[in-house]
């Protein structure tokens, strides 16, 4: 069985985090919620939350590991030098990463997205694009980077089909979930909203 960690630190968006959680779990794939620093997170609209555990070696040992997004949360991800080094050990054993809204500017500092297929939230896209002039930007919700083991994705909106994009890279068939939980009829019916 496949296993996933979703990294959290303070100011992150709630609804991103707790998604990848709650997809992951439906479906049967063990999910950790991992703490950057502090195992009680105060998220960016102030909903507090206890992660399972801290940050550390342990985090090489899982198939996908994934950021949430948040302002604040993406430049704590991106500035720990702790997290980078385990991380960059995980991408260069081919390991699956994932990173959605402002957290792909972390990818990016790790020098992940270098060459790679992405996204993010808009207001993130220039200073990624910037810093990895080779890379291509893709304006879907959701991005999956075979070829260098990476998922993005673009804001709280995008969420679901994060999740569901991360338990597909980890082989689950998504489908009945989907329809289960009514994204298929959401994916469906959106433009009549």
């Amino acid at each position: 069985m496949p296993t996933a960690a979703i990294v959290f630190s303070d100011g992150c968006e709630e609804i991103e985090g707790l998604s990848q959680v709650d997809v992951l779990r439906r479906l049967g794939i063990p999910c950790d919620i991992v703490a950057l620093d502090n195992l009680t997170i105060t998220g960016g609209h102030d909903i507090r939350f206890t992660c399972d555990k801290l940050v550390d070696e342990s985090l090489l040992d899982y198939d996908l590991v994934a950021f949430p997004g948040g302002a604040p949360n993406a430049k704590h991800l991106r500035e720990s030098e702790k997290l980078a080094d385990l991380m960059k050990q995980r991408f260069a054993a081919g390991k699956w990463n994932a990173a959605m809204c402002a957290s792909p500017i972390a990818l990016s500092k790790y020098g992940f997205l270098k060459e790679a297929k992405w996204t993010s939230h808009p207001d993130f896209k220039e200073q990624v694009a910037e810093e990895n002039p080779a890379s291509t930007y893709v304006d879907t919700p959701a991005v999956i980077d075979e070829d260098h083991k990476l998922v993005t994705s673009r804001g709280p909106a995008t969420s679901w089909a994060f999740a569901y994009a991360l338990a597909q890279v980890l082989g689950a068939d998504t489908s009945k979930l989907e329809d289960a939980m009514q994204y298929s009829y959401l994916r469906d019916h959106i433009n009549e909203a």
